[in-house]
């Protein structure tokens, strides 16, 4: 198994400093970069975790705490075992937090963090591949048609709200998006219903953008993220092998 390190990172940007993870193998690189998007519940044990596995397939990964403008990760605290239905006062101190991070200021942070991953001694040079979970999903999107320059591929998982019938949905970015695309839907999220789905499908399909959407039967919002209740390990472990398939394909 390779071995691998992980290490804090700070990610100077136009509002502030973010506070960061960064994971890579242990031995030899520079290796292909990934910028991993959280989702609401921030960087933590669980990020940090993933980010490993992605380091131990010989990956470099950042994992910025996107809600840095509000303080260091954790920005709100989190037991070990994360079940809204039981503390719904976590989402009740997350909503207002994720709702001041507005797509404009998730943008300037995607950049800053691709900037800071150019000069990073252990990232390889050229393109990166983006992953998000949940709300990070929908950062991967954006962020692939706003920097297509600078994304080689994304992909996004269980992520609400890519497709809205609004002037300003993120899947409107399709047309600039060069990179390689694949979504992983839950068919149990009331946060990216049928039509949704659908609209993304037919926006992407129609843009000319290499993609691949798929509906996990069975799963709920959040299925890969092991420390909370709505986990699903079969989902998790179909995301993973979709996910290296991906980042093989693309370095």
């Amino acid at each position: 198994m390779t071995a691998v390190q992980g290490s804090a990172a700070r990610i100077p940007t136009a509002d502030g400093t973010a506070d960061a993870y960064l994971a890579h193998p242990a031995a030899g690189g520079p290796h292909p970069a990934v910028l991993l998007f959280m989702d609401a519940f921030g960087l933590r044990p669980q990020l940090r975790s993933m980010a490993d596995r992605l380091a131990a397939a010989g990956y470099t990964v950042l994992v910025p705490n996107l809600f840095y403008r509000h303080g260091p990760a954790p920005v709100v605290e989190l037991p070990g075992f994360i079940d809204p239905g039981a503390r719904p006062e976590i989402f009740e101190r997350l909503r207002p937090i994720m709702a001041s991070l507005t797509p404009e200021a998730a943008m300037r942070d995607a950049g800053a963090c691709l900037r800071w991953l150019e000069d990073c001694p252990t990232a390889a040079g050229g393109p990166v591949a983006l992953t998000g979970y949940c709300m990070g999903a929908r950062l991967a999107l954006l962020t692939a048609g706003t920097y297509p320059e600078r994304v080689a591929a994304a992909a996004g998982f269980h992520g609400g709200q890519l497709a809205p019938d609004t002037p300003d949905g993120p899947h409107l970015v399709a047309p600039r998006i060069t990179a390689e695309l694949y979504f992983a839907h839950a068919d149990q999220d009331h946060s990216l219903p049928p039509e949704q789905i659908e609209r993304l499908e037919n926006t992407l399909t129609e843009a000319g953008v290499r993609h691949r959407c798929e509906v996990y039967a069975g799963a709920g919002h959040g299925f890969t993220q092991a420390d909370t209740a709505a986990y699903d390990r079969d989902a998790d472990e179909r995301h993973w092998a979709a996910l290296l398939d991906l980042l093989k394909r693309t370095f």
